[in-house]
């Protein structure tokens, strides 16, 4: 899938959240009627909703506010740009993981960050697809590269969920949660989602990829494809709604020192507020992998980051993510 373009300078013109004519479109754009309309339905296809009122036009139902390299990087604070290594925005990209997977096959180094607007196979955990309508939220992936192997960075993706509730209660946004392994929850509706992947020697040389998914404004029709309760920050702060690239810096902020550090100080710097903002601690749950279920009380994560259950019996056992799925009983 591509954008053309006309679709580019069409979305432009829309991206005030104004109403606009088709002729007024038309004119501006230098084309006909009819191509307005074929590149109105191609920005549809990429989950943009247009709002068409005869005799009024079209317009967006929200100003779109598309992300912008320069004011990132103006708004990062000495330490996080002393960080990055380079910051790609794609408007169109398969997937942010996918696309830094193959830079750090091309020796790309640490702090290499890629953001989208638009993500046709946006990867969620255990396969599933992340949904990532143009423009509407933050799709986002960092490339770091660690010396000791994937053991030394055991329990990054919790120490990144600590990292995105800190962005969130910055901005007043409370009552967030973090769901194990690397889910942000919001009064038990999903807001956000974390994945790692990782490759290289078991004790030596390897490199992680980050990605992170976080919900702002889910158009109706694409959302429909999400199989949970969800949430986005429109529906939680809509009077104190973040600009979009402003988030995108916050979080950069938390995630590169953090990133950076995170070989040395591990996962127990992080422990305590983990535990903070479990959402799961002391509920009843489900807990599926291959053909077996087991269901018990979650109680919270040892130092090592893995899942305590207890189980029916008494029993207590403890489980690493990989490709377990966890929900409420």
């Amino acid at each position: 899938m591509s954008i053309s373009a006309t679709s580019r300078q069409l979305m432009q013109l829309l991206a005030d959240g104004q109403f606009h004519s088709g002729t007024e479109l038309a004119t501006a754009l230098q084309i006909s009627r009819s191509s307005v309309w074929k590149s109105l339905q191609a920005l549809i296809e990429l989950g943009l909703e247009v709002i068409a009122i005869s005799g009024k036009g079209y317009k967006l139902p929200r100003p779109l506010q598309l992300l912008d390299k320069a004011l990132i990087e103006a708004q990062l604070s000495p330490a996080s740009e002393a960080l990055l290594d380079d910051l790609e925005i794609h408007p169109l990209i398969i997937s942010t993981n996918s696309h830094l997977l193959d830079a750090a096959a091309r020796n790309a180094g640490s702090g290499r960050v890629c953001l989208a607007e638009y993500q046709s196979g946006g990867k969620g955990r255990r396969g599933k697809q992340w949904i990532s309508p143009f423009g509407a939220n933050v799709y986002l992936s960092v490339l770091w590269r660690y010396q000791n192997g994937p053991a030394a960075i055991a329990g990054l993706s919790l120490a990144i969920g600590v990292a995105v509730v800190r962005v969130l209660r910055q901005l007043g946004i409370d009552e967030v949660g973090l769901k194990w392994p690397n889910d942000i929850y919001w009064r038990g509706r999903k807001l956000g989602g974390i994945l790692i992947e990782v490759s290289g020697e078991s004790g030596g040389p390897c490199h992680a990829v980050v990605g992170l998914g976080l919900n702002l404004y889910l158009p109706a029709q694409p959302a429909q494809a999400i199989d949970q309760a969800w949430v986005d920050l429109h529906q939680i702060a809509v009077a104190s709604m973040p600009e979009r690239n402003r988030l995108t810096a916050l979080l950069l902020d938390q995630l590169l020192p953090m990133l950076a550090a995170f070989e040395h100080c591990g996962l127990s710097a992080y422990l305590q507020e983990w535990r903070a903002y479990d959402c799961l601690q002391g509920k009843p749950v489900v807990l599926s992998f291959g053909e077996q279920r087991l269901q018990g009380v979650a109680r919270g994560i040892d130092e090592q980051g893995l899942l305590l259950l207890e189980l029916d019996d008494g029993q207590r056992r403890s489980f690493a993510s990989g490709e377990i799925s966890l929900k409420l009983a």
